[in-house]
């Protein structure tokens, strides 16, 4: 292929994951001409090494706390019952190959060229292939992710990256988790569960900085029930030893006991280096994310962005939905299609899960002072309270003004995760403490707490 002949297209889209298979396939529903360009699996960080594969290792987590009480509802468990690796994984990744195929199936199905190469902009129409393979088009769709961030600390090389995780193919015996957010917290649940003993260190003063600070504290004291150890504002200097004895130094020469493993959690960057953004006019921000307008229209209007390039609420559903919108805009004559950012719902995949739609209390209050109003329960699951474990629930309303218009929901225990999603359309939507109490309790259930707080 020469440089003078191009392929034309109406959209080309760099990066196979989420946003950008959204984007290609609601783009070729209105009738565009697309070609995708991914030169690793399809589905990016959330099919391979994200959010299916992470909930994997969380249900297998889950279950092995429930085996755990098992014995005390009267069934004959070993005494320790032994997870095989092997076939955890096997059955992880074929549900992850089913995925692949489904994607590959459903391009074909829509006419989309999938061409498995890395793309670079040589100028604001014109994509080149790492084969030369020049493909041309009225409009981009820039959805190329992220990455794990790494620390530039001496030693660095010796810690393995969230990404790592997913390789293991056993329990390491002592886990170094360094990072307080989500991604950590996650990490941290799911091994010390399923047999590692477990560390956090966090540069912050508590876990999960976005979160309501009531909600973290009552999770830290359940993973330090749990066994898991926390060591907050800590400074990171060096990370010595050799593989499977490491340890960590802090700033003031402070040396960690012996890990077999550290595993490195502290954020992600935008994979925006070497795809020609710059050469193609696009603007990126300090940490090198696309700038984007309310549209998704970077600084040069017929290239979009969406998902972790951009840096805005990097989640999965938020990614798809933006991809979605962006294309009903260019290519379905729907001229204001874009999403709301405001009040997305969210999940951390903690033990037990974490789930928030709306403004913590600290957000609240700096937003409408004395007319906050917080209302919360704490109690133990009925599964816990059977069992007589010291882990408990808290559930919290956060609400506004003389109506008490719920702002804020905030959820920590068993099937917070599951319960969460409802109640975000109804927060959405304008509710009231009085239509909680409106409704009729599930009992016995935990989610009916929310219905029954005053």
């Amino acid at each position: 292929m020469s440089d003078s002949s191009p392929l034309d297209f109406d959209l080309v889209v760099l990066g196979g994951g989420s946003g950008g298979l959204a984007g290609a396939f609601r783009a070729a529903q209105h009738g565009a001409r697309v070609a995708l360009l991914e030169p690793g699996e399809l589905g990016g960080t959330c099919v391979n090494v994200g959010c299916v594969p992470k909930k994997a290792m969380w249900l297998a987590a889950e279950l092995a706390g429930h085996v755990a009480l098992a014995s005390q509802f009267g069934f004959e468990v070993p005494r320790e019952p032994r997870l095989d690796w092997p076939t955890l994984i096997a059955g992880r990744q074929r549900y992850i190959h089913g995925i692949h195929a489904s994607y590959l199936r459903r391009l074909d199905e829509a006419g989309i060229v999938l061409m498995p190469a890395r793309g670079r902009l040589r100028d604001p129409h014109t994509v080149q292939c790492e084969n030369g393979t020049l493909l041309r088009a009225a409009h981009i769709l820039l959805a190329t992710g992220s990455r794990p961030r790494r620390l530039d600390v001496p030693g660095d090389a010796l810690a393995g990256i969230s990404d790592d995780f997913f390789h293991l193919c056993e329990a390491p015996s002592r886990v170094a988790l360094v990072g307080g957010g989500y991604i950590a917290v996650e990490l941290a649940g799911v091994l010390q569960a399923l047999g590692s003993r477990v560390d956090l260190y966090a540069r912050s003063p508590r876990l999960l900085g976005h979160a309501d600070a009531e909600l973290t504290q009552r999770l830290q004291d359940n993973y330090r029930h749990q066994g898991i150890g926390m060591h907050f504002d800590y400074r990171l200097a060096a990370i010595e030893g050799d593989a499977g004895r490491l340890r960590l130094r802090d700033e003031d020469g402070n040396t960690s006991d012996t890990y077999a493993q550290v595993i490195l959690a502290v954020g992600r960057v935008a994979n925006t280096a070497g795809i020609g953004l710059e050469q193609a006019g696009i603007a990126l921000d300090a940490a090198g994310n696309v700038v984007v307008d309310a549209f998704q229209r970077s600084s040069v209007a017929h290239v979009v962005a969406v998902g972790d390039v951009t840096g805005q609420v990097t989640l999965t559903p938020v990614a798809i939905a933006a991809a979605r919108r962006a294309m009903d805009r260019v290519f379905g004559g729907q001229a204001d299609a874009r999403i709301d950012y405001d009040d997305i719902p969210g999940v951390v995949f903690s033990h037990p899960p974490l789930a928030a739609v709306g403004l913590t209390e600290a957000q609240a209050r700096e937003r409408h002072g004395d007319d906050v109003h917080v209302l919360r329960s704490v109690f133990r699951p009925m599964l816990q309270a059977l069992t007589d474990r010291p882990q408990h629930s808290l559930f919290k309303l956060v609400c506004v003004g003389e109506e008490r218009r719920v702002v804020g929901i905030h959820l920590l225990g068993e099937g917070a995760d599951e319960i969460l999603q409802g109640f975000a359309v109804a927060l959405k939507k304008g509710l009231t403490l009085a239509d909680l109490h409106d409704t009729m309790a599930i009992h016995p259930t935990s989610a009916e707490e929310v219905v029954l707080m005053r």
